[in-house]
């Protein structure tokens, strides 16, 4: 598997250092996706008394919910307990859909850490993996691993563009791929696809895929398309060359004629600060066009990806281009390192703080710092180095999450240095939610369930109602909150009382449960739904869905 560090979005890192040292539009709906096999339940429950949140957005009701054979089985107020049913009592707590995260690096570290804390811990019963172009290769065998050994939470992948293209390419890959390679990367994604994949992904800004031709994006977006799939994207410029990454893809949604959505989506270069609406403008005149663009967001103004990233030519040895970053994307005081293999010491130090240790200026620093992660990496040991970096205003980060298009993602790791992936969906809740007010309690679950749901083609799940995967979050609205920080991001959060997963209860009490009880998420192109829809209706198990970050 090619990996890729996730990366995303102001609180000043210097600060930080110091002390530590919806419905598918236009092109397109895409078909539906399922689950595999049956999980194992917990037998009948009933929760009772709790307020429900459905996930469509609607206001908050009283109501009890019966969980039977890993189905929400009924809703109503009031349900009776039957003979051996367990009774949860939900008085004063919100019930809601178990959150979805659809942009998630848990697939890389799934099998090491199949209970998935940082998940279950926040909520999150789903997550969407292959993200940034880095996917497993062919997927037919890591699902067919998870269906063997799964884990806490239910999985759906995409396929990736830049695997593909470093498997086509190998380290000739600093050029646009021939017809020929292009033609072998739509065969592997095809392949993927059958083999569940819920679509292409992408991750423009990386090696290998920085290299590719809008042409080749497009040419495999339409192999996904073909097969009822969709398109998601960490998008080639999240600061310089920003606004000519979003016309990209609105333009590969609009030649290749499906949904496409932003990974992360933010504005993460000074002179871009404060033009949210002006994006969120372009975004919904596109919609109005016909083209099905959505996107996620993860509530924090810093993000967390290699120090090469921040140098699209990767000119790692220009001092312009070294004193540009410094100024607009990410000040010297901003950038705080999560690991760097030369110098381990300097984990958890800004490069300001670096550079005054070394008696070098910023710029001088930067560059010797990557000159000395880049001589120790290997095609074994890629990473050498990671930097949490503030490029975000808090602003832009609330317009962009109010967006009525936009879901909640995390873009964490299971075992990852930045607090997103402990942390994310509890800080909506907690500050954007209670403290803040930027989303209604209603409005902010549904960006993290049904509207999470649509926008990856899930169809059984993500919503409370009878019939749907018994997947469901229980928490206290008043004392819902993240802990996680960037110096102790792995701090579990708090207020997330129960998660149950296909009926099974995963989360209680403040610890896992040891039950594995997560489904794999397949998409369109698999054969086996192609059958079912052929004998006129899904079994009722069969979960459906349609078709490292910065």
């Amino acid at each position: 598997m090619t990996k890729k560090p996730p990366m995303g979005g102001l609180v000043p890192l210097v600060l930080i250092a110091g002390a530590t040292a919806a419905l598918a539009v236009g092109f397109g709906a895409a078909a539906p996706a399922r689950a595999s096999k049956p999980a194992p339940d917990s037998g009948p429950t009933l929760i009772a008394g709790a307020t429900l949140i459905d996930g469509t957005g609607a206001p908050g009701r009283p109501a009890d919910v019966r969980v039977a054979a890993g189905l929400i089985s009924a809703v109503g107020t009031p349900l009776q307990p039957t003979p051996g049913e367990s009774v949860v009592d939900g008085t004063g707590l919100v019930l809601a859909p178990g959150f979805i995260d659809t942009h998630s690096h848990a697939d890389s570290g799934i099998f090491a850490h199949p209970d998935a804390l940082a998940a279950v811990s926040q909520g999150i019963t789903t997550v969407i993996g292959g993200q940034d172009g880095s996917s497993f290769y062919p997927l037919e065998k890591f699902l067919a691993r998870l269906r063997r050994h799964p884990a806490a939470i239910n999985v759906g992948m995409y396929g990736g563009h830049g695997t593909y293209r470093e498997r086509v390419l190998g380290k000739d890959f600093r050029r646009a791929a021939t017809g020929a390679e292009v033609a072998r990367m739509e065969d592997m994604l095809a392949d993927d696809m059958r083999a569940g994949a819920l679509g292409l992904a992408s991750g423009l800004e990386y090696d290998p895929e920085i290299y590719s031709a809008p042409g080749e994006v497009v040419a495999l977006a339409r192999v996904a398309a073909a097969r009822g799939g969709r398109y998601i994207s960490h998008v080639r410029s999240e600061d310089r060359d920003f606004w000519k990454a979003i016309d990209e893809i609105i333009d590969i949604g609009r030649q290749a004629r499906l949904p496409v959505q932003v990974s992360h989506l933010k504005l993460a270069m000074r002179s871009l600060w404060g033009r949210g609406d002006e994006l969120l403008s372009r975004l919904d005149a596109a919609r109005a066009a016909g083209v099905d663009i959505t996107a996620d967001v993860y509530p924090y103004t810093y993000w967390q990806s290699t120090l090469t990233v921040l140098f699209p030519q990767r000119d790692f040895a220009n001092r312009e281009a070294a004193a540009f970053v410094l100024k607009e994307v990410a000040a010297p005081d901003g950038l705080l390192m999560g690991r760097f293999e030369p110098n381990p010491g300097y984990v958890g130090m800004t490069l300001a703080q670096i550079a005054e240790a070394r008696g070098t200026d910023p710029v001088t620093t930067l560059i010797d710092m990557i000159r000395e992660s880049e001589a120790m990496r290997t095609k074994r040991h890629p990473d050498t180095e990671s930097v949490i970096g503030t490029s975000m205003d808090e602003d832009d980060v609330r317009r962009l999450t109010a967006w009525e298009h936009s879901n909640i993602c995390t873009d964490g790791e299971l075992d990852g240095r930045h607090p997103r992936g402990f942390g994310s969906y509890p800080r909506i809740l907690g500050r954007y939610v209670r403290d803040e007010r930027v989303l209604t309690l209603e409005g902010a679950v549904r960006r993290m369930t049904g509207l999470a749901a649509a926008h990856m083609g899930i169809a059984d799940r993500g919503l409370v109602k009878p019939g749907m995967q018994a997947d469901l979050v229980l928490f206290d609205p008043a004392t819902v909150i993240d802990r996680a920080t960037p110096q102790q991001p792995q701090v579990l959060s708090a207020g997330i009382l129960r998660v149950w997963v296909n009926g099974s209860l995963v989360w209680s009490d403040g610890r896992v449960t040891g039950n594995r009880p997560g489904q794999v998420i397949l998409g369109p192109g698999a054969p086996k739904r192609a059958a079912a829809a052929r004998a006129g209706a899904l079994q009722p198990r069969v979960a459906v869905a349609g078709a490292a970050g910065r």
